[in-house]
């Protein structure tokens, strides 16, 4: 054995070793050789490079590692040199131009999901300052360094800057927008020749009342017909937006039953306008951050989806478009009654499952639209009409679901006594003070203005000087005397049930309105007196909601240029922030006004609200308010426009006149409240749509 090792070796050491001098073979036995070689051995020449080297490729492990790691550093080496832009066109032989496209495809595509103009507008005008901005770096870049900057070295600079400079942008907008919304906030705080801003009132309610929203553990009727359909169901709702108005806080609240009657719950947002989020997430209802995709695939795994506004159409478009087969199962609740809203839904309409509306007069008028646009719907639609929730409810003194031993409807109805004084006088009101709120985003359509010339003229002009046009909208006859007032007011109390006003008291309020005038400073005041010779109340006027997203700033401009020329309407001016916290403000109430213009309010949540408050409503004669406001019995209608405010501003003057009257006009107001708008009516109506979208696909 040790022969053959050390033949192997030898022979090849006798190959190998050659004399530096004569270029020959150094001789085996030679001295030389024997000097040279006699420290070798089998087992060190193992050791030497030859057997370095055998041992390597006996490991491959190694030999791959090695392998491995080089690749990886090239990897890395080539992801830098694309990454920061060292010739991206020519590198590795690729062009960057088709995902330069495929990324503004996609952006394309996410910007469309955007449903609010405004906000399209905002995006337009961002990116025409981008580039205004590009050129100003261009310049600045221009003047560095040694004089000379390549044309691509500035477009690899510019292309390294545009997120910093977009997130400038961006930032700027948002303080612009979030300024703008506050403007009518911080002019009410500095200057209070506008009114006096109030509330809001959260803290007080739960001081008072002992309870608050947060303490509540569910809503909903386990054994009930909706908590059974909806148990261990995946829902999906889609938000438009989430400001303090009707359509997000009823989805809110929606999205809340169904959470607590066990059923998995998850919002898409399309705008985060407004200031719900934080309601939301104390409600633990889960928000999917994209709009487009990641909402896609959640709503093709659930059982329903459930779209609150008109506005969302856009992203139904883009869902089917996605999934063509997911329109059976959208239930559309729209809650929009304008031509603009019915424009931008009409190519969708047919596609979904189900539309829900709010009332009859708005249902009648998208289907009269539908047969102008010869659209045909795959069902026929739903009326699921809005009610008060259980938190108002249970403070108004109903019995609901958040009722205890300890908190009965009997007990909450005296506290929301004690809450009334306590708001009150915070508000800095007294007992002959008359109340009159208005709750609402501050924009034209929601009339405001109109509702403030009404009190204006109620507070400064005599109500028998009316024009023909009141008259003929009143159907009283052509004649100003206060004879005709006479027979108009005893009209109404003919047609109240048992008020508690007699043509007696009529007569003795005509003579004095006709007789108790007083001149001050050249001009005529009244001294105003109630039926019974009493000193009357004085009028008030809330007007909320300040700081909403949804007030438009140009309009609340001109309510306060109109109260800068009116110096005696904006003492009896109060303001309030937007909040969901409105017991309150119910509680110290005495009369609502809802005096929504164009086509008028879709329903009026708010108006079913009042009257669970006992408070009598004046509405406009248009929209769902005629459905809920029963003329001379829950409240008083008036026409809208300019020829509604001198109506407007006697019905308030009666009301004022006549505290009997809105009594009573408040109790019939919560009966109806009783019978139609609780909570249980409108799940009871959502039962029936469940059941037909969930039946079948």
């Amino acid at each position: 054995m040790e022969e053959r090792l050390s033949k192997g070796p030898s022979s090849l050491r006798q190959g190998s070793l050659k004399s530096s001098l004569s270029g020959r073979s150094t001789p085996k036995g030679s001295p030389t050789y024997r000097r040279l070689n006699s420290s070798r051995t089998p087992r060190r020449e193992a050791r030497s490079g030859a057997g370095g080297t055998q041992w390597f490729r006996s490991n491959r492990v190694v030999y791959w590692l090695l392998l491995i790691t080089l690749w990886a550093y090239l990897g890395f080496y080539v992801q830098s040199r694309w990454a920061h832009g060292h010739k991206k066109e020519e590198f590795l032989g690729f062009n960057g131009g088709p995902r330069d496209k495929l990324v503004d495809a996609e952006q394309n595509t996410r910007r469309d999901l955007l449903t609010d103009d405004s906000l399209v507008a905002v995006n337009n005008i961002t990116n025409k300052t981008q580039g205004h901005v590009d050129r100003k770096i261009d310049v600045i870049l221009a003047k560095k360094g040694n004089g000379f900057t390549s044309r691509k070295k500035r477009s690899k600079r510019r292309r390294r800057n545009l997120p910093k400079v977009r997130d400038k942008l961006k930032a700027k907008t948002n303080t612009a927008n979030s300024d703008a919304e506050g403007q009518e906030l911080e002019i009410l705080q500095k200057n209070s020749t506008f009114g006096l801003l109030v509330g809001p009132f959260g803290s007080l309610e739960d001081r008072v009342l002992e309870w608050s929203p947060e303490k509540r553990s569910g809503t909903c009727d386990r054994k009930g017909d909706f908590a059974r359909l909806v148990w261990s169901r995946r829902l999906v709702l889609v938000f438009h937006e989430l400001s303090m108005t009707g359509a997000p806080i009823s989805m809110m609240e929606l999205a809340t039953e169904l959470l607590s009657c066990g059923a998995t719950v998850s919002a898409v947002v399309l705008s985060k306008k407004g200031g719900l989020m934080s309601e939301l997430a104390r409600r633990r209802i889960k928000v999917i951050e994209d709009r487009a995709d990641l909402s896609f695939k959640t709503a093709m795994k659930a059982d329903l989806v459930i779209a609150g506004s008109a506005v969302c159409a856009s992203w139904i478009d883009q869902y089917i478009a996605h999934f063509p087969a997911g329109g059976s199962q959208i239930a559309w609740w729209i809650m929009e009654n304008r031509r603009e809203y019915f424009d931008r839904s009409k190519l969708v309409l047919h596609r979904v499952k189900m539309l829900i509306f709010l009332s009859e007069l708005q249902s009648k008028q998208w289907l009269t639209w539908c047969q102008e646009e010869n659209i045909k719907l795959r069902s026929q639609p739903a009326l699921v009409p809005l009610a008060v929730n259980d938190e108002l409810a249970f403070v108004a003194g109903f019995p609901c679901s958040l009722n205890t031993p300890s908190a009965s409807s009997v007990k909450m109805l005296e506290k929301r006594q004690l809450l009334r004084d306590a708001a009150r006088k915070e508000m800095g009101l007294t007992e002959n003070d008359m109340l009159v709120i208005s709750l609402s985003s501050i924009n034209a359509g929601k009339g405001q203005l109109f509702l403030l010339e009404s009190a204006d003229l109620a507070m400064n002009e005599d109500p028998l000087q009316t024009g023909s046009e009141v008259k003929k909208s009143l159907d009283i006859r052509q004649d100003q005397s206060s004879l005709s007032v006479k027979h108009h007011l005893r009209g109404l109390h003919q047609k109240s049930r048992n008020l508690d006003v007699s043509s007696t008291n009529l007569r003795l309020f005509t003579s004095v309105n006709t007789t108790n005038a007083v001149s001050i400073n050249g001009t005529h005041r009244r001294k105003m007196y109630d039926s019974k010779g009493a000193q009357e109340q004085a009028l008030k006027i809330l007007i909320g909601s300040v700081g909403s997203k949804s007030n438009k700033i140009p309009y609340v401009k001109e309510i306060l240029r109109f109260l800068s020329q009116h110096a005696k309407l904006s003492e009896s001016v109060l303001w309030t922030p937007a909040t969901t916290r409105v017991a309150s403000l119910y509680s110290a109430a005495d009369v609502y006004v809802i005096n929504s213009q164009g086509l008028g309010e879709t329903f009026g949540r708010v108006t079913v609200e009042a009257m669970a408050f006992g408070l009598p409503v004046l509405g406009t004669d248009g929209g769902g308010t005629k459905e809920i406001v029963e003329h001379n019995v829950t409240g008083l209608l008036h026409p809208m426009g300019h020829p509604g405010t001198r109506v407007l501003a006697e019905n308030l003057r009666f009301l004022l006149k006549n505290p009997n009257a809105r009594k009573q006009m408040g109790m019939e107001g919560r009966k109806m409240v009783e019978r139609k708008y609780l909570k249980r009516h409108m799940y009871k109506r959502f039962v029936e749509v469940l059941t037909k979208c969930m039946r079948s696909k």
